[in-house]
C-alpha cells in the first residue's frame, strides 16, 4: 500500500514529512518524488542495518533513534512543527530476512527479536528470565493467546533443567500447543508477543501517538499502517477521541472536542498486492487530518 500511504499524506511541494518507520526506504523515496526543492523529510529509525539505506537527498535526514522521541529530535533539527507523519509498523522485511535476528518463524536462529541491537532486553531474557506470571502477561495480552498461561509455566519448568537458547528449542518446548493444522498461525502469535515486549512496541506507539497532536500543522496529516488488532485499535481510538481509554471532553453543544478527524475509510490491501507480498495480508491503513 506504498501509493495509498504517501497519498495519505496529501504533499505538499514545499512541506515538512517524517517517516517514522525508514526501514528500506521506500516510504521515503516516494515522499521526495513527490517533494519540491524546498520541502523536507526526516526519517527515524533505531535498526543499525536501516541506517545503511540513507539516501543521497540534500532535502532528507535520517535521524538513527526510536520514534517514541519524535519531537525530541525533530527540535534538536530546529523542527517544532510538520506537514505529515508517515508510519509502517511492525517488522520490516529485511528484519523479518534476517534469520540471525530472530524474528521470523522460518529459521532457527538466537533468540534475540531486538529492533534496536544496542538493547539490553532480548528475546532470551525474556524467556529464561521473566517469572511465570510476566510471561503469562507478555503471551495473554501481546500474542493474545488463551493458554498463554499454560505455555509460560511449561517453559519456566523446562528451563530449571537448562536455558532455552534459540528459536528452534523454544518451539520443542512448546511442541504440545503447536498442532499442525495451525502451528505456524500459534508459532506468529508467540513470536509477535516476545517481540513486542522486548521492543515494548506497546509503550512507543502510545508515547509517539501522543506527540503528533502538537507536532503537527493545523490540516497536517499522520498516515499510519497497523499489522495487528493491539496497534491498530490503539491507532483507531487515539484518531476517533485523541486518547486511549474514555471518552474525550464535550463542548458546549454536546459534540466531543477531538484533534483529529479521519480521511477515508480503513484501507486493507487488494488481492493482487497481497499475491505480490503475503506479509501485506493484516495490514491496515488509517488516515486522519489535524483539526
Amino acid at each position: 500500500m506504498l501509493h495509498e500511504t504517501v497519498d495519505g499524506l496529501n504533499i505538499k511541494p514545499d512541506g515538512v514529512y517524517v517517516d517514522v518507520t525508514f526501514g528500506g526506504g521506500g516510504h521515503s523515496k516516494e515522499i521526495l518524488r513527490r517533494l519540491g526543492p524546498n520541502g523536507k523529510l526526516f526519517a527515524f529509525d533505531q535498526d543499525e542495518d536501516a541506517l545503511r539505506n540513507v539516501l543521497d537527498d540534500q532535502r532528507f535526514t535520517l535521524i538513527g533513534e526510536n520514534f517514541r522521541y519524535i519531537k525530541r529530535f525533530l527540535r534538536f533539527h530546529g523542527i517544532k512543527k510538520v506537514d505529515g507523519i508517515l508510519g509502517d509498523f511492525g517488522v520490516s522485511s529485511h528484519q523479518f530476512d534476517e534469520a540471525d535476528r530472530g524474528f521470523s518463524t522460518r529459521f532457527d536462529a538466537a533468540l534475540d527479536m531486538r529492533m534496536n541491537q544496542k538493547d539490553a532486553l532480548s528475546a532470551y531474557e525474556v524467556v529464561n528470565e521473566y517469572e511465570e506470571k510476566e510471561l503469562k502477561r507478555v503471551f495473554v495480552d501481546f500474542g493474545e493467546l488463551k493458554n498463554g498461561g499454560a505455555m509460560a509455566n511449561v517453559i519456566v519448568n523446562y528451563r530449571k533443567e537448562k536455558p532455552i537458547k534459540n528459536t528452534e528449542q523454544l518451539k520443542q518446548v512448546l511442541a504440545k500447543f503447536l498442532p499442525a493444522h495451525k502451528s505456524n498461525k500459534i508459532l506468529a502469535q508467540i513470536y509477535q508477543a516476545i517481540r513486542i515486549e522486548v521492543n515494548q512496541e506497546i509503550e512507543v506507539l502510545k508515547e509517539f501517538l501522543e506527540q503528533t497532536e502538537e507536532l503537527l500543522d493545523s490540516g497536517g496529516r499522520i498516515s499510519l499502517i497497523s499489522y495487528h488488532s493491539l496497534e491498530d485499535r490503539l491507532v483507531k481510538r487515539f484518531i476517533r477521541n485523541g486518547m486511549f481509554e474514555g471518552e474525550p471532553e464535550r463542548d458546549f453543544f454536546g459534540n466531543f472536542q477531538v484533534p483529529f478527524k479521519s480521511i477515508g475509510k480503513l484501507i486493507v490491501p487488494s488481492d493482487e498486492e497481497i499475491a505480490r507480498n503475503n506479509r501485506a495480508r493484516s495490514a491496515k491503513l488509517r488516515i486522519a487530518e489535524k483539526i
